[in-house]
């Protein structure tokens, strides 16, 4: 198990803004081989989930309100640091999403744009696929919904 946090964007410390923003750009930019703009604006009206092992931060989302991303509330930005995925550390982080989702914005209909590789994984989470596949930054992405 990993030790979860949540905090708003004021709430985070210098140290731990740098190291998600670093996690984010060693995955989404460097790993994914994508030039996009992260650092886009949202991270302050997001509740940030981070996961720790060993005081180490391993994994992060950033979770949204109905309304501030999609209709829905949301959850983006889904990442576990390259060293720790063969411990599934993705299930965690998502499973504390969603609960803070549900204790936090009294929902449970959540949307996500997905990288379609990962179709399975959320899948396996409760979401299941609406529309159509699109690009997102280069990168295929399909819309999914969760309702539990």
């Amino acid at each position: 198990m990993i030790d979860i946090k949540i905090k708003t964007f004021k709430e985070l410390t210098t140290q731990e803004l740098y190291k998600l923003l670093q996690l984010r750009s060693e995955i989404f930019v460097v790993e994914q081989d994508c030039v996009y703009q992260d650092i886009d604006g949202k991270d302050q009206k997001a509740l940030h989930v981070i996961g720790f092992k060993n005081q180490k931060m391993i994994a992060y989302t950033r979770i949204f309100k109905p309304g501030d991303y999609f209709e829905f509330a949301s959850i983006g930005r889904v990442l576990v640091d390259k060293k720790h995925r063969q411990f599934k550390y993705g299930y965690d982080i998502m499973h504390a999403s969603i609960d803070a989702i549900k204790s936090n914005y009294n929902t449970s209909q959540i949307k996500i744009s997905a990288q379609c590789y990962l179709k399975r994984f959320y899948g396996n989470l409760g979401f299941e696929e609406v529309g159509e596949t699109y690009l997102e930054d280069g990168i295929p992405h399909i819309g999914m919904l969760y309702k539990k």
